[in-house]
């Protein structure tokens, strides 16, 4: 029986780090902006015109956090 063991000594510096973290951040930012205009736009909205497109008032929350991606 063979084994193969590897050992991954590659370490993240403090700056691969830091820039992960910054990348992230800027992901959830652009998330949260496309979560608040979906959301905005739908409220503004009346039932009638919510109802053409077939979303009720309730569904509003998740609609937009399905099109900015967070869902």
């Amino acid at each position: 029986m063979a084994f193969a063991n590897t050992l991954s000594t590659t370490r993240m510096t403090w700056r691969e780090r830091l820039d992960g973290f910054r990348a992230a951040r800027r992901e959830r930012a652009a998330q949260y902006a496309t979560y608040r205009r979906v959301h905005d736009e739908l409220s503004a909205m009346s039932d009638r015109e919510l109802a053409d497109i077939g979303i009720s008032r309730i569904e509003i929350g998740d609609v937009a956090r399905q099109a900015s991606g967070r869902a």
